[in-house]
């Protein structure tokens, strides 16, 4: 399947709401014999379809060469592995990050909370396959997110080219 691209989804005043989408179509992936290839870079917010079929569609291939074909190669995203304490900041482990690389621009898209539960932006330096995440607002970081709203500046990517999956570290 094709995770939903990013859309403004007008009149949801969260503007959240197709993060926990995504992240359903995510938790899908649990099931044998699955595959997703994420449109969450391609889309527009103000048309649910993106025009971009070309990176969908190969992205799409990449899966079916790789899980039905046995071609093996790099099919999904740097995924996120786990978030740990490190000072001021979280230490974010991702899967499939070999190259990791933030495009065009620092990380966008990146949020942090501390024990208040509130999401305040943050920015992140890349560190191998790893982000070091931190914001100035957020002293005691117990949180983090990426690409958590319905229509992100998501621009992580790892060398194969393959857009970073939305994640958070929190289940509130």
């Amino acid at each position: 399947w094709v995770s939903l691209a990013n859309y403004g989804a007008p009149g949801d005043a969260t503007k959240r709401t197709y993060a926990f989408l995504r992240e359903a179509q995510t938790q899908t992936l649990a099931l044998p014999n699955t595959g997703q290839a994420l449109a969450i870079d391609v889309g527009n917010p103000d048309d649910i379809h993106p025009v971009n079929k070309q990176d969908v569609g190969r992205r799409l291939a990449l899966l079916a060469k790789n899980r039905v074909y046995g071609i093996t190669g790099d099919d999904t995203g740097p995924t996120f592995a786990g978030a740990a304490r490190e000072g001021a900041a979280l230490r974010v482990k991702l899967a499939h990050a070999s190259g990791l690389i933030a495009r065009d621009k620092p990380v966008q898209a990146l949020e942090l909370a501390g024990a208040d539960k509130v999401f305040r932006p943050a920015t992140a330096r890349i560190e191998r396959d790893t982000l070091l995440v931190s914001s100035p607002t957020v002293k005691d970081p117990v949180a983090v997110r990426y690409a958590w709203t319905n229509s992100p500046d998501a621009n992580l990517y790892n060398g194969a080219g393959l857009p970073a999956v939305p994640f958070r570290s929190d289940n509130w």
